[in-house]
């Protein structure tokens, strides 16, 4: 059965109840995510014993914002829609993502999912398929020179992605030129102070190869068809990393049913599993089986 079937399968009392959004669930996840967040700034703040070791998990958690982010962009994580758009921008800021540009270059995404040409995602270019193009993709440097090149052509409005309606246009030019004045301030900040470097600048940019790796196990290997359960992946791991994530390792369930928030995905991966076509037993399994395929 492909995503299709297996939803049309579902009953409707099935299907609103995996589909019920929850502003306590979301709330208490951001809760204990940013609880653990603000615990490892204040450590790196005081300089505690053995603090530069901390930098690391700082960095963890505050690229994969990025899966909040994105969450947000479905208005899934929390039952109030103003929730779901206010939380998308605020955390989005750390990692310089625009958060309406990215609403509708997600959307284009799961439209033309793993589409070597349509989805934008790709941008018509292969994943990296040999050493020293993994490593660059690891660094986390396409990604930053891309959010760059992003947030400058929005806020001198030269937006023309087709997947960016024009009635939006004008929200993305604000959203640019504001994120652009508060990264130019925390540039300045750090000729008086450099909190921000070690709370922020230098643990995203360690952080990100981190990111990079498991992002790429969403849909590399994955065969450019058009059924979710076999162009997405499903990854089975820890309670840590699906907490980090916001239980998108549950990527496959994801694509197929976008509308069930993460607290729903173990839920629905009940109904899917039996039909899942590509699945790795943990990142370091799906890395081991990538490597392998580098140079071919």
């Amino acid at each position: 059965m492909d995503h299709h079937a297996v939803t049309a399968s579902l009953s409707p009392e099935v299907k609103h109840r995996l589909q019920r959004r929850s502003n306590r669930a979301g709330l208490w996840h951001l809760g204990l995510y940013l609880l653990t967040l603000i615990a490892l700034s204040i450590a790196i703040a005081m300089r505690v014993p053995l603090w530069p070791l901390l930098i690391l998990p700082q960095g963890i958690l505050l690229v994969f914002l990025f899966t909040l982010s994105h969450e947000c962009t479905h208005k899934t994580p929390f039952r109030s829609a103003w929730l779901n758009d206010a939380i998308g921008h605020l955390v989005s800021v750390p990692i310089a993502l625009p958060f309406t540009w990215f609403r509708y270059f997600h959307l284009a995404h799961h439209k033309w999912t793993n589409h070597p040409d349509k989805d934008p995602e790709l941008d018509g270019k292969p994943r990296p398929n040999s050493w020293p193009s993994l490593l660059i993709h690891l660094s986390g440097w396409p990604y930053w020179r891309s959010m760059a090149d992003v947030l400058v052509r929005n806020a001198f409005g030269r937006i023309g992605a087709p997947y960016l309606p024009a009635r939006r246009h004008r929200a993305m030019r604000i959203e640019a030129r504001v994120l652009l004045v508060l990264y130019a301030l925390a540039a300045a900040s750090l000729l008086y102070t450099p909190v921000l470097f070690w709370l922020w600048l230098l643990p995203v940019l360690i952080g990100q190869p981190v990111l990079r790796l498991y992002l790429l196990a969403e849909h590399g290997l994955c065969p450019p068809v058009a059924n979710m359960l076999e162009n997405s992946r499903t990854t089975f791991t820890n309670r840590i990393v699906r907490f980090l994530a916001w239980n998108m390792p549950y990527h496959a369930e994801h694509h197929s049913f976008p509308n069930v928030p993460f607290h729903q995905l173990p839920a629905l991966h009940h109904w899917t599993q039996a039909h899942l076509k590509s699945t790795s037993e943990g990142y370091s399994a799906f890395t081991s089986d990538y490597v392998r395929t580098l140079g071919r």
